[in-house]
């Protein structure tokens, strides 16, 4: 797609592994030219973070997938020649984004302030893992500590369980987008007003920002939200709301009245239970439901409870749901040549005036751009 809104912004990356790349990746996405400033010899630590194994050329399938359309340009922060460089190259920026702990940036001269007097109407975009105040700010942020340490690991498994993570880096993920939005903000108000902008967020903050319903109850009731002890779906939701496993597979049932619910599926030994109590007996209900959600195929169900227009869907694997008209129709693919290799990932989820967003640049190698950069920027 031609004509990107942020097309023609810069933005310089110093970051690694996943929360400041994929702050990047979005930036990148929507049109600006998103430029790594990576080390010499070793780049960002996520080129060598592997998932499964698995890798592309000589870097990792991970540092692919979060940083395609972007450039590389290595400079050495303890060097003065290459931080004289570096300044030129903020003097012509829009956007600086970093990811490193506290006070990292300012032992190179890059710190917010010193970057202002350059270019007093930069945006200055920083992640940390627990801000820059409090005995946590050194910790190291990654995205399981950060799960932990905000509660969020008891929200997911069912109450007998010990705490369960999600599978996935979702405090790298939700502070990358959050940051995103500021940075728009923040340009949107310079557009106004001709003013940069400082703007900070925390892993720490997401993950607390993320909960924010499940914290607001605790503040109120001063009582630590518990799990469903069978098939927890949400620990402030009441029955039936949770997964059950069929006769061939997983049904996800969302809210419903229980009553409504035991009628569709002929399911006895609900009619005692009245809708105050589909949360106080929670336990009690989903297990008379999963031992009789339990006799049937999945699409048995499905059909007795869209005809009552119930919330439930079938519980898909990533084979199934591949193959599965809705997702095909969707587009989310893209292919992205690495070297000899074909990549597919998924596409930026924004459209456009109904025009999806593809961008099929590979990672870049390290410092594969430092002369065109030096050339377009006229840095020498």
């Amino acid at each position: 797609m031609t004509n990107l809104p942020l097309q023609g912004l810069v933005v310089l990356e110093f970051s690694q592994y996943l929360a400041g790349p994929s702050a990047g990746l979005r930036l990148a996405d929507l049109g600006a030219r998103v430029i790594k400033i990576e080390r010499p010899g070793k780049g960002d630590a996520g080129r060598k973070l592997a998932i499964k194994n698995i890798w592309v050329d000589d870097n990792s399938l991970l540092f692919h997938t979060i940083n395609r359309n972007k450039e590389s340009f290595t400079a050495d922060l303890k060097n003065a020649g290459d931080i004289a460089v570096i300044n030129k190259l903020i003097a012509k920026a829009d956007v600086v984004l970093h990811n490193f702990r506290p006070g990292v940036m300012e032992k190179t001269g890059l710190g917010y302030d010193a970057v202002k007097q350059i270019n007093p109407s930069i945006i200055y975009a920083v992640i940390s893992g627990y801000g820059k105040e409090g005995e946590w700010k050194n910790k190291p942020g990654q995205d399981l500590l950060l799960q932990s340490i905000t509660g969020l690991a008891y929200t997911t498994g069912n109450g007998t369980n010990g705490p369960v993570p999600f599978g996935i880096s979702i405090a790298d993920i939700l502070c990358g987008a959050q940051l995103v939005q500021g940075i728009l903000a923040a340009l949107i108000r310079r557009q106004k007003r001709g003013e940069g902008a400082l703007i900070e967020i925390s892993l720490l903050e997401s993950m607390l920002d993320f909960q924010f319903e499940l914290l607001t109850t605790y503040y109120t009731s001063h009582q630590q939200p518990q799990r469903s002890k069978v098939n927890n779906g949400h620990p402030l939701l009441s029955a039936p709301y949770g997964i059950y496993k069929t006769a061939d597979g997983y049904i996800a049932l969302a809210m419903m009245d229980i009553h409504v619910l035991a009628d569709a599926i002929e399911c006895n030994g609900l009619e005692n239970f009245t809708t105050a109590q589909a949360f106080a007996e929670r336990d009690v209900i989903k297990k008379i439901l999963a031992d009789h959600i339990v006799t049937q195929k999945t699409a048995h169900w499905l059909k007795a409870l869209q005809q009552q227009d119930l919330w439930a869907m079938e519980v898909l694997d990533w084979e199934k749901m591949l193959q599965h008209e809705a997702y095909k129709i969707l587009g989310m693919e893209q292919e992205i040549h690495a070297g000899n290799k074909k990549i597919f990932t998924t596409r930026c989820p924004i459209r456009i005036n109904g025009e999806r967003l593809y961008a099929g640049k590979p990672a870049p190698q390290l410092g594969e751009h430092n002369e065109k950069i030096k050339k377009d920027f006229l840095l020498t």
